[in-house]
């Protein structure tokens, strides 16, 4: 059985940080603008960025409406699987726990409106893109930083396989040296002279 370190408290902390900023934001727009209502506290900035009351029924951004029952079931799936997986990482892998706290947070975020109320509150909108929320922007944040991780480890591992393959290099010139002088041998400097002549 591992032994608990404070590294395995970086997922639960992360989720539940996620979790709570995700569902207090949520219930403040709920409780503070009526549906469709938008607001920003800087009115110049209201035709780039604002805070608009919606509600989605669907998949993150509002893809897929009308779909709730399958992302509930989605969701389920998502929660488990992350867990079981962070059971099994080894120690370390500090980032990769952050991503996968990250994820969880998001996820239970929106399943929880899922459960809760039949739809997702999104608020965040930037005009150009569909409204979305803190768990969305959580999840997306989470699977970016996972990828990140992923592929700096397969960097790190393609220079260790580079390593490993490259021939030995002279402890004299950092030149490699042949197999030819590896079966043969170190050089035979002073030390090597002065035996020759000792025996002769």
């Amino acid at each position: 059985m591992k032994r608990w370190t404070w590294r395995h408290a970086i997922l639960p902390i992360t989720a539940a940080t996620a979790l709570a900023l995700d569902q207090s934001t949520k219930r403040l727009v709920a409780e503070r603008l009526a549906l469709h209502e938008s607001w920003n506290p800087i009115p110049a900035l209201m035709p780039f960025v604002r805070i608009t009351h919606v509600t989605n029924t669907g998949a993150a951004f509002g893809l897929l409406p009308n779909q709730g029952n399958l992302f509930i079931l989605i969701a389920i799936v998502v929660v488990a699987a992350i867990v079981f997986y962070h059971r099994r990482l080894p120690d370390g892998y500090l980032l990769v726990r952050l991503a996968l706290g990250l994820q969880l947070g998001g996820a239970l975020g929106n399943l929880l409106d899922r459960l809760r109320l039949g739809y997702v509150v999104d608020f965040i909108d930037f005009r150009v893109w569909p409204v979305f929320n803190l768990a969305d922007s959580s999840i997306v944040l989470g699977v970016v930083l996972l990828a990140y991780t992923m592929l700096r480890e397969e960097e790190v591992q393609a220079k260790e396989d580079e390593a490993a393959e490259a021939p030995p290099r002279s402890p004299d010139s950092g030149t490699p040296l042949s197999p030819l002088a590896l079966s043969e041998g170190p050089p035979a400097g002073d030390d090597g002279r002065r035996r020759d002549t000792v025996a002769g």
